[in-house]
């Protein structure tokens, strides 16, 4: 991504956007946000939002809106397609996989899980951004905005030629094959991982880099998530301490214990609300997967949760608050780069964090009424 970055083809590419829709910018909201949802639920887009979260408090500056909406368009659009995935596959797949369900079942459910929780993101960042280009001192980034020095000129942005639209041609490809990949060849990690490093090379070469500068933006893009990924390790040695000290395993017994005597519905919203809380705890989809899955999906069993809504409540409280915790690393590190205090984005993102919480009991509901499978 920072050699991506590097060539300002996104930058170029938004700014011809934004110039064609001058008079109706804040139509670049939903779709960008649509973007980052669909990378969202594709692969799990969440440390690979970072890069964009300069570029886009860039730009919602210079259409008239604030730091925070910049910030939004990027984290809740791809938090929103993280959470209502339709193939993640550190998220759907991982846990599917444990619950012994098979891959990419009831993904029709899915999708429409992920449409419902992307349009109530879309409308809510909108409806802000509406009204702080109206009032700019309703932000309340509004008077720290005022003395950045981060801010573009849409006049002098680089153009949108032959060469960045190639760039932006080999990104959309590469996202096309990521699809394919993982769900008919099974990629995971190593492939997927692969797959970006190999994009990376040929951007450079369409870029005319020369391999001294690729060595050097890649190395920056390294230096520059470094706090990042020092954030991301103190957040994991959170977990590290709840399951060595035997903390979370007494968590998990605790919780079965009570679910387990409780009806199949109230069972059902329960282990949502569970999944929910102990995502504050473990913010790693895989982890919660790996450490809640082995103990929800045999407990559903016993009281007729099936594990179709087990994977799927694991899911939705996995996934609505990563945005929102402080102990979800990629996320503090992204704010850190705005320059966004977390008092104040935790303000403002309260409302819709609640929303979706609602929303996400609801299909947990809707799910276990209809007994969704195949088991």
């Amino acid at each position: 991504m920072a050699v991506i970055q590097e060539t300002r083809s996104i930058e170029a590419g938004m700014g011809r956007l934004i110039k064609a829709m001058k008079n109706a910018s804040i139509l670049i909201i939903p779709i960008v946000m649509l973007f980052f949802s669909i990378c969202g639920s594709v692969f799990g887009m969440a440390e690979e939002t970072i890069p964009f979260i300069p570029i886009f408090v860039s730009l919602c500056l210079a259409m008239g809106f604030d730091s925070i909406t910049g910030v939004a368009i990027v984290f809740c659009g791809a938090g929103a397609g993280f959470a209502g995935a339709f193939m993640n596959p550190f998220t759907v797949q991982v846990a599917q996989g444990i619950a012994e369900l098979p891959l990419l079942s009831q993904t029709p459910f899915r999708v429409v899980m992920y449409v419902c929780f992307v349009a109530l993101a879309i409308l809510f960042v909108m409806r802000y951004a509406m009204k702080v280009k109206k009032n700019p001192q309703l932000s309340p980034m509004h008077a720290f905005d005022q003395t950045r020095e981060d801010t573009v000129d849409l006049e002098e942005l680089p153009s949108f030629g032959g060469k960045e639209k190639a760039i932006l041609i080999v990104f959309v490809l590469a996202i096309i094959l990521l699809v394919f990949g993982v769900i008919k060849w099974g990629w995971y990690m190593d492939e997927i991982a692969a797959l970006f490093l190999g994009m990376s090379f040929i951007v450079a070469v369409i870029a005319r880099m020369g391999f001294n500068n690729y060595a050097n933006v890649l190395g920056k893009g390294m230096a520059d998530i470094a706090s990042g990924a020092l954030v991301v390790g103190f957040a994991r040695g959170i977990l590290v301490v709840m399951t060595d000290g035997q903390i979370l395993h007494t968590i998990l017994h605790a919780a079965a214990e009570g679910l387990s005597k409780l009806p199949s519905m109230i069972s059902a919203v329960g282990m949502y609300i569970f999944q929910c809380l102990l995502n504050f705890i473990v913010p790693s989809g895989s982890g919660q997967a790996a450490v809640s899955i082995p103990i929800m999906a045999p407990l559903g069993d016993l009281v007729g949760v099936t594990r179709q809504t087990a994977t799927i409540a694991f899911q939705l409280g996995d996934g609505i608050s990563n945005i929102f915790t402080p102990t979800s690393g990629y996320f503090m590190a992204g704010l850190a780069i705005a320059k966004v205090p977390w008092s104040k984005w935790a303000k403002w993102i309260l409302p819709l964090i609640g929303l979706e919480y609602l929303l996400g009991a609801i299909f947990v509901v809707v799910a276990q009424a209809m007994h969704l499978g195949p088991f």
